[in-house]
This record gives structure tokens, sequence and C-alpha cells, in this order.
């Protein structure tokens, strides 16, 4: 008869809440050093949020950066990017906002076109003007802020409200890593990336609800099991639907980075990352903030009441 494939063995008994200080002091860390690189290194916004130009194009034969850079610096354009993507032939040209409205900004382009000249393939050209990423980065922050809320309160009225601020805690820890990756990586931040971290809290708070949905269900059935014992018997009794749920979207996901391109790279970044953090937090952070919430069994309706004398006992007995 066929099996299924168990990556972590059913009678796994590994006590993470032992170790709770030590993954909260490592996440207290890495959130104010995210916070950090934020104020002093900041983020490498793309034209969605900073405002400019870019240009992507195709050289006849595999171009110098070198020259490039001193040719289109003497343009007198402001600070010229380049970045090889793709094709060994093919360049990303950022340029700044320019001063004069959108006809300064096809100046520059004609400039650009001008200097480069006819041999060369011009994929792609944008601009955005600096009104339009403010308005970009308000709209970001405030999709962020609503889609938290939003899962905030379903958690809230699905569970008991420290369920749902234990779940808002790590989709922020797992918000705000991620964010702060990139100001480490200097990776382009764009609305892609937006997009990415949103998918993150959504992937996050799924792997939290499921540890929650069976710490409830332990809680009916184990009056007297500590805390501390309890949540350590549901996050053992998830942990390989959690291994196997994101040990496969990781799969996934890092085909996405490693075959999707410069346009995909940022957004794969994000997606990699936050499939790791949010695992974590699921286990090491929402979980074990829940010994500190004062819960109250008596809200935990239906179910057996633990006979058995002392948490280890009904440990066992699971």
């Amino acid at each position: 008869m066929w099996k299924p494939i168990r990556l972590v063995p059913p009678n796994t008994r590994i006590d993470f809440m032992r170790y709770h200080k030590i993954t909260f002091a490592i996440s207290v860390i890495m959130i104010l050093g995210s916070i950090g690189l934020l104020f002093t290194k900041g983020l490498n916004l793309g034209i969605d949020f900073a405002g400019g130009i870019l240009m992507e194009v195709r050289a006849p034969q595999q171009p110098d950066l070198s020259d490039m850079r001193v040719r289109l610096g003497g343009l007198g354009l402001g600070e010229v990017s380049l970045q090889a993507i793709g094709e060994k032939n093919d360049v990303l040209i950022r340029l700044p906002q320019q001063e004069g409205g959108e006809e300064a900004q096809q100046t520059a382009i004609g400039q650009v076109r001008a200097e480069l000249g006819e041999n060369w393939e011009y994929r792609r050209t944008e601009t955005v003007g600096p009104k339009v990423g403010s308005e970009l980065i308000n709209n970001a922050l405030i999709a962020a802020g609503l889609a938290m809320l939003g899962i905030f309160g379903y958690v809230w009225i699905r569970y008991d409200w420290q369920f749902g601020l234990n779940a808002l805690a790590a989709m922020f820890h797992d918000v705000i890593t991620t964010v702060g990756l990139f100001a480490l990586l200097g990776l382009q931040f764009d609305l892609a990336t937006v997009a990415a971290i949103l998918t993150v809290a959504g992937y996050s708070v799924n792997d939290t609800v499921v540890i929650f949905d069976r710490i409830r269900f332990e809680m009916r059935r184990y009056k007297t099991m500590p805390i501390p014992e309890l949540i350590n018997l549901a996050v053992n009794a998830t942990l390989s639907r959690t291994t196997v749920t994101s040990g496969l979207t990781l799969i996934s996901v890092l085909a996405l980075l490693l075959v999707g391109g410069d346009v995909l790279r940022g957004f794969a970044v994000a997606l990699v990352w936050g499939i790791v953090i949010g695992t974590y937090s699921t286990i090491c952070v929402a979980s074990p903030l829940l010994m500190y919430a004062n819960l109250r069994r008596s809200k935990m309706h239906g179910g057996e009441e633990d006979k058995q004398q002392g948490g280890k006992g009904a440990t066992r007995g699971a």
C-alpha cells in the first residue's frame, strides 16, 4: 500500500519553546538592523518611486559599460546608472528626473539615442514624474497597511485578539526584515517588490493560522497542560505540513529567481526570503508569544478534558 512521504517523523518532539528567548533576541536584532539600514543606507528606489527615465537597450555587440558611462555622463543629464541585464548585449540605463516637465524628459531620451546611435535596439523606455512616484509610495504604504490590518482583523475574529496581535507581530517582523534585506543588498525596490511583500505577508499568515488552529484544538483537548508544552505539541504536529508546503513553494520560487531574468529578480528575492523568514516567524515568533498572551481556556469549548495530571503525561498521550 502506498504511504505518504513524511519529511518529519510523526513522533517528532522538538522543544521549540525552550529556545524562544534566543529566537526572540535574533528577531529583535534583525528588526533593529533593518530599521537602521533604512535610516542609514536607505532603499534603492526604482523608477516607480524615485521618478526619472528608464531605458532598456540592446547593443549590436557586447558594450563597454565604462565607455558608455563616460559618453552618457558627458551629456549633462545628471548621474547615469548602467546595469548589464539579460543577454550580454543588454543594458539598463537609468537617468534622474529632468527639470522642465515631459518635454525635458523626451529631450533627454533623444540625446541618449543620438549618442548611442541607430545601430542600438531601444527595447523599452519609461518615464515617471516625481509627483507620480510620491503618489505610488503613498499608495504602496496604504495597501500594505490595509492588508496587515485586514489579516489582523480576520485572525482576531477567527480566534481571539491575542492570536490576532501575534499574527500582526509576525507579519511586521517578516515585512520589515524583507525591506531591510533590500536595503542591505542594494536591490531595486519597486512596485513588483511591494507586490512580493504583500504576498509574503499573506503566506506568513497562512502558516501562522494553521499552527494557531492546531493550538486551539489542543487547548480544547488538554485543559491542564502547561501552555509551553501545548504550543510545542501543536507546532510539532504541524511541522511536517509546514516543511512540505514551504519546501515546495521555495523550489518554485527558486526557479523563478534563477531563470526569471533581471526584471523579476527583486520580486523573486523577496519571495525566497519571505518564505524562509515567514516559516521562521510562525514557529519562533508568533507561537512563542502566546506564552505571554494570558490565553483564556474558558473560551475554548468542546473536546475532551485532559484527564491526566501534568503536561508531560498529556504530551505522551498525544
